[in-house]
């Protein structure tokens, strides 16, 4: 029961229950909903009175590169699955160049339970030109514009002068 904790006591402050148990995505903005004549629609009555019928999920869902050399670049790989019923596609609105971030992939439709890899690479250089005292962090939240939401990806660095 959420009204009392393990020993049985009644709670003194209320639960809170995760993103996913309340039907939310972290890190998403929801678009406006456009109907598309030429989107894929399935309607089957397995899945007609499912609210949630596209998506995807980020592994992992933010990157974190950590201490990085100046001057050098890395570069890790996030799995984005497509968990709905339809095909869906999506594009990457690339950060600014002094982030230092790019991100590549295959643009195109993703099918439904498939994946797509993103690379994001991350030059390690410092823009400002003034020494910050051995740390300079970088932080950016790259967008992913998909048919229904937008999804953030947080990406964090910090680089060592």
């Amino acid at each position: 029961s959420l009204t009392v904790d393990v020993t049985g006591q009644t709670r003194k402050e209320k639960v809170v229950l995760p993103s996913y148990l309340q039907g939310k995505k972290p890190n998403t903005i929801p678009n406006k909903k456009i109907e598309d004549p030429a989107s894929g629609k399935v309607s089957t009555s397995s899945v007609a009175t499912r609210q949630d019928l596209t998506g995807f999920h980020l592994i992992p869902p933010r990157v974190t590169f950590g201490v990085l050399k100046e001057g050098c670049t890395y570069a890790t790989t996030v799995i984005m699955k497509n968990v709905g019923v339809n095909f869906s596609r999506f594009r990457v609105k690339q950060p600014p160049p002094h982030t230092g971030l790019k991100v590549m992939y295959t643009p195109g439709p993703v099918a439904a339970g498939l994946q797509v890899e993103l690379e994001i690479e991350i030059s390690a250089l410092l823009i400002g030109g003034k020494d910050s005292g051995g740390l300079e962090e970088v932080s950016h939240d790259i967008e992913i514009l998909t048919e229904t939401e937008t999804i953030l990806l947080p990406v964090k660095a910090n680089i060592l002068c």
